[in-house]
Order: C-alpha cells, then structure tokens, then sequence
C-alpha cells in the first residue's frame, strides 16, 4: 500500500492579504489615541451642528455662529468649574486634615463590640500619616498625564471647529473617496449618524440632570450648603458609564460626614440605590429609547466597551453599537435570524442611484454630495413601505 502525502499550497495573493489584514489591525492599536480623537471631534461636531445651523437660519454667519457657539462653551464650562471646583477642593482638604481624628473616634465607636475587631483592624492599618504630603506627591505624579490629557482635548476642539467651518469642503473630501454610486447610500448613513449622536447627546443630558437633580434635593434635605456644586460634580461625573455615578457619591457622602455616622450611612446607602437603579433601569431605557437599541444591547455593549478600551470605550460604546445597528440597516445587510429585504426595495434603491449619477455626470463630488444628502433627506422624510 502506498503512502499518500498531503500537499497544502497558499497563494501568495492569500498571503499577502494576510500579512496586510495583519498590518492593518497593528496599525490601528498604534493609533488608537488618534482614532479616540477623531471619534470625539466627529461627535463634538454632530452636536453643535445643529446649533451652528439655528444661527444661521437666523442670520448670523457661519463665522460668527461658530465663534459664538464656542464662546459660550466656553463660558458654561468655566462657569461650573468656578462654582463646583473651589468647594470641592475645600471638602477634599478638609477631609485630609481631619482624617486621623475622624478614624480614632470611629475606633471609638467600635470599641466594646466582639464583631468590630477584624474592621477596627483593617481600618487602623489604613496609612493617614502624612496624608497631604502623600496626596500632593500623587497629584504631581498625574499632572504629565493631566497636560497630555489638556493637549488631547484642545486638538479635538480644534478639528470639530475646522469641520464646522467648513462642512461641505470636508463631506467634499468623503464624497470625493467614496465611488459615486455609494453616495446615496453615504448620505443616508451621515444623516442617520447625525441622528444617532443627536439621540445619545440627549440620552446623556437627561441622565446627567436626573443624578444631578437628586443629589441637589438630597442634599438640600440634610442640610448641606455646598448641594449646588456637588449636584454639578454628580451630573458631570455621571457621563461616565458604571463608575462615574460611583465617583460622584464620595462628595456626596463625605459632604453628611459632619452630622453624624448615622447620617453618612443613610446617604451611603440612598446613593448605592440610586446607581442600580440608574444602571439597570434608567440607562437601559433612555439611551434604549433614543438610540432605538433594545436594552439589553445597551448593557452589553457598555460592557463590551468598557473591556477593550476603558472608560473612552463605555463612553463610545452606545453611539458605535448604534452606528453599527444603523449599517446593517442602510446597506441591507442579511443577517442569519432576519428577514432578507423584499427585492422590490433594493431595486428602487439601485434605480436610485442610477438616477443620481445622470443628474451629478461631470459635477465636482461636493456638488454632487450636496445633491445626495437632499435625496437622502427626502428619502427619509417619506414613510417607508
């Protein structure tokens, strides 16, 4: 009987593919800070854009609107940082300085009970000596991070206000790489990412004023003078998925430190209440709502976000779960479990599309993209069959 070899060959075309697919997602882990940055501008501009257009409506120059829009973020946000930061900063040496005394009367307190020896041990062994010193040290420690962090930030601001500026030179460009007979199918993702960010925009601006307002209100029950900025920190904080909720109630509870022990716990356990119902109702069903995701999707991909990429990738995650869910949609995507499309709506796209390369022969891609985000919003304002 005679052996039989097996022979495998691989094209080289295969592995070329290969080592460029390989290339490819290497390059992409390089830039991810970047990919972050442009991610963020795209959002930032999906947001004022709006607003930028109502000016404009109204008169006022594109110039002058964007300027107008920026000066007046700008001055929100120094507003807040003027009226939340100096109190906060105040509560948080306060709390430095008095954290030895505060710790021997809560062993105090504990004294007497057999239950409270391994937590009055735990909490002795806790370092407080020389605390401001070590704080110090680790603010320092951050501040080349801070300043990268500043520096990432205004460049992003930068890039949203030069595709403000100039909107049609920049979907030009789109327009421009994309094969023209995707720029229907382009201007209807667009739009509909528009949407997609506009509808995340006011997902987080009700969640935000929702911790923001509970906070003020509890705060203002126990008597506390400083609820107004630490609202502001809960609402600010409270963008960020899972643990910005979590931050935001240490001011809170260090805030009822004074009135007793009892009152810290009450507090303590009123936020921890508030952030389950927060994470597993509230932001299940707005963002489920706005953004057209089932919330169990909306669980899902802030978990999934957050585990490749941190807290930037449990900020992103919804509108990128979004925008994914919106693809499939806009490119007739057969997925396993799903109906396909009924034919007769392809072929009314395809004859579309058709259509519009006649009417944009031999025009520049920026005129052409203005032609398609005019078909693009026709076609959405009339009710699908």
């Amino acid at each position: 009987m005679t052996a039989r070899s097996l022979r495998i060959e691989i094209a080289p075309r295969t592995i070329f593919l290969l080592l460029a697919v390989i290339a490819g997602v290497w390059m992409i882990g390089q830039m991810t800070t970047v990919l972050v940055v442009i991610t963020v501008a795209l959002v930032t501009v999906g947001t004022l854009d709006p607003v930028v257009a109502w000016l404009e409506r109204r008169g006022i120059g594109r110039g002058r609107a964007l300027v107008l829009v920026f000066l007046l973020m700008l001055l929100v946000v120094g507003a807040i940082l003027l009226l939340m930061v100096p109190p906060l900063v105040s509560q948080l040496l306060h709390l430095i300085e008095d954290a030895p005394k505060n710790r021997e009367h809560l062993l105090k307190s504990l004294r007497g009970y057999s239950w409270s020896k391994p937590i009055a041990q735990a909490i002795r062994a806790v370092p407080l000596d020389n605390l401001s010193a070590r704080a110090g040290r680790t603010v320092i420690g951050y501040s080349a991070d801070l300043l990268e962090m500043i520096g990432y930030g205004m460049s992003t601001m930068f890039l949203a206000a030069y595709l403000l500026a100039d909107p049609q030179r920049s979907k030009g460009l789109l327009y421009a790489i994309v094969p023209r007979h995707h720029h229907i199918t382009l201007a209807k993702v667009l739009l509909q990412l528009k949407v997609i960010v506009g509808g995340y925009m006011r997902g987080q601006l009700i969640t935000s004023l929702c911790i923001g307002v509970f906070v003020f209100v509890l705060l203002v029950c126990f008597g506390v003078d400083d609820a107004l900025p630490i609202a502001l920190f809960a609402a600010l904080t409270d963008i960020i998925p899972f643990v910005g909720g979590y931050v935001a109630s240490a001011p809170v509870i260090a805030s009822v430190s004074s009135t007793g022990t009892t009152s810290v716990l009450i507090v303590a356990i009123i936020m921890v209440l508030y952030q389950e119902f927060e994470s597993r109702i509230l932001v299940p069903r707005v963002y489920g709502r706005v953004l057209q995701l089932p919330p169990a999707v909306v669980l899902v991909a802030l978990l999934v976000g957050g585990t490749l990429a941190g807290i930037v990738g449990a900020l992103l995650a919804l509108p990128i779960a979004a925008g994914l869910q919106m693809l499939v949609r806009e490119l007739h995507v057969d997925l396993p479990g799903e109906v396909a499309p009924a034919q007769d709506a392809r072929a009314r796209d395809e004859r579309a599309k058709d259509l519009y390369e006649q009417l944009t022969e031999n025009i520049p891609a920026a005129d052409a993209g203005a032609i398609a985000d005019n078909l693009a919003q026709i076609s959405n304002a009339k009710p699908s069959a």
